[in-house]
């Protein structure tokens, strides 16, 4: 195994920096980039709102900003969309004999995709659709002499930091404690690998290893035990979370830290939501850095390399995903805004810089986050589907023509959901939020309130999603593109191929 795995080879300067970016509220739109760049990349930050959807980024832009305003990823000058699909296991790619889609992806398929350049099945890291090993970005960029940094409010060892730094059969095989049926797929392999082979090697061990990010900020301290804190010191890490003892680390660790390489996890798993901080100030959990504060300190550090070669990280803002797989509008929203918070770091970076590709996306939608009409229900809230409005008309085929459609079940819906009713399992209401446009004393919970949001399902959707852009090399993400094609945009920006 260790073969296999060496051969692969502060809070108030980010406040200003946001202030600066989103202006009292509404964004100004970035322009090209500056005159100084000659259209040399030395840097690409790639930013990954998990499960972000375009639903996502209108409903917190309305939110926070109102319907003039912006995100700060809306006024990144390219915008385009993605496209996510994933395949079935041992398909062929696009084109060749034997391919078979599924047009709903996992993170850890859409991970692979952008990080590799493959399509692969549901839960594969690193490894094509046949189980094949396939390099990633971050892999090649170290490689090639650049810095590389891997962020994530997610378990660092979770599908889409993973996907940079560790190559897998089964997402699932993320350490300490696991079993082979966790890591292996003989319905890929055909039989079990011996368990040497990387790709049934827990990806914590992969990580603590391969040295393929040289700064690693996140969650997931549970995944690394005391075996893995020595692999890191001994490659030169400033290990802020201590596997050993199971300390995590916290945001004071962070600003004091000026290691080459850093490697700081502030939770045992996943980082807290930004609005349960919020609504707890005085929690140990507070204690942990924003998104955008782990952005900030990582490219300060990534800056600061010897050879000056530049670097490639990426970030994730990996609780938007988990919170609407909870159908949780509340928290779904805030990390919206603490992703973006983090956008405007790296786009304040690019601007200043010259040589700098922001890349804003999303691995795939989640949940079919929509904006309702104010005053409206839910199809789950219906005692009966809404009625054939054209069902009059001899050119519409669809049948039935429904009478006495689209009639609330008050036994299935006892208030918003967000408000007096959120505890109850039947109610299946939409969430109301105020927005910058509403009067003030308009709450959120309130048939008042001007934002009505709501979801179609717990799980992900195949759904297009959007990318923006900075830098030069953007004008390749306008349009429609698929993932797969960011693998070649990047590694093209920085000379990788």
């Amino acid at each position: 195994m260790k073969r296999t795995i060496a051969a692969l080879a502060s809070a108030c300067a980010v406040g200003a920096i946001i202030a600066t970016s989103i202006g009292a509220g509404a964004a100004e739109p970035a322009s090209a980039a500056p005159a100084a760049n000659d259209g040399r990349i030395k840097n690409v930050i790639y930013l990954l709102g998990d499960g972000m959807g375009r639903t996502h980024v209108t409903a917190g832009r309305e939110r926070f900003y109102g319907a003039h305003g912006r995100l700060v990823m809306e006024t990144l000058p390219s915008h385009g969309f993605v496209s996510t699909y994933a395949v079935e296991k041992k398909s062929g790619q696009p084109g060749e004999a034997g391919f078979a889609p599924n047009y709903v992806t996992d993170s850890a398929s859409a991970a692979t995709a952008w990080s590799s350049g493959v399509k692969t099945y549901n839960a594969a890291l690193g490894v094509n659709a046949k189980g094949e090993l396939a390099p990633t970005v971050m892999e090649m960029a170290k490689q090639a002499g650049y810095r590389t940094g891997n962020v994530s409010t997610a378990e660092i060892t979770d599908a889409t930091p993973a996907g940079q730094m560790s190559h897998a059969l089964a997402r699932g095989c993320q350490g300490p404690v696991y079993t082979a049926k966790s890591c292996q797929d003989t319905g890929v392999t055909g039989s079990e690998l011996p368990t040497d082979d990387l790709r049934v090697t827990p990806i914590a061990k992969q990580i603590a290893r391969n040295g393929t990010a040289d700064v690693i900020l996140g969650g997931g301290l549970s995944r690394f035990d005391t075996a893995d804190e020595k692999a890191l010191r001994d490659q030169g890490y400033d290990v802020l979370s201590s596997p050993a003892s199971q300390t995590v680390a916290t945001e004071d660790d962070l600003a004091k830290t000026q290691g080459g390489k850093v490697f700081g996890l502030f939770s045992k798993g996943n980082l807290t939501v930004e609005k349960s901080k919020q609504d707890n100030p005085a929690s140990p959990e507070a204690k942990e850095p924003t998104l955008a504060e782990m952005t900030k300190k990582s490219i300060d550090l990534l800056g600061t390399g010897e050879k000056g070669n530049g670097f490639y990280l990426q970030v994730e803002g990996a609780l938007i995903d988990k919170r609407s797989h909870a159908n949780d509008a509340a928290q779904t929203l805030e990390e919206i805004k603490a992703f973006d918070d983090a956008v405007a770091v790296a786009l304040d970076f690019a601007k200043k810089d010259g040589h700098t590709l922001v890349v804003v996306t999303a691995d795939h939608e989640c949940a079919g986050f929509n904006v309702i009409e104010k005053g409206s229900f839910t199809n789950a809230e219906a005692a009966n589907p809404p009625v054939n409005a054209d069902g009059s008309n001899p050119a519409n085929n669809s049948t039935p023509s429904r009478t006495g459609g689209n009639t609330k079940d008050a036994s299935r819906s006892t208030g918003i959901v967000n408000g007096a009713g959120a505890g109850d399992p039947h109610n299946f209401a939409p969430a109301t939020f105020r927005t910058a446009d509403d009067p003030a004393g308009v709450t959120d919970g309130t048939k008042e309130a001007s934002l009505w949001l709501t979801y179609l399902s717990g799980n992900h959707t195949g759904a297009d999603v959007p990318v923006y852009s900075y830098g030069a090399g953007s004008e390749k993400l306008q349009g429609t593109v698929d993932n797969t094609d960011l693998f070649g945009i990047v590694t093209d920006a920085l000379g990788l191929r």
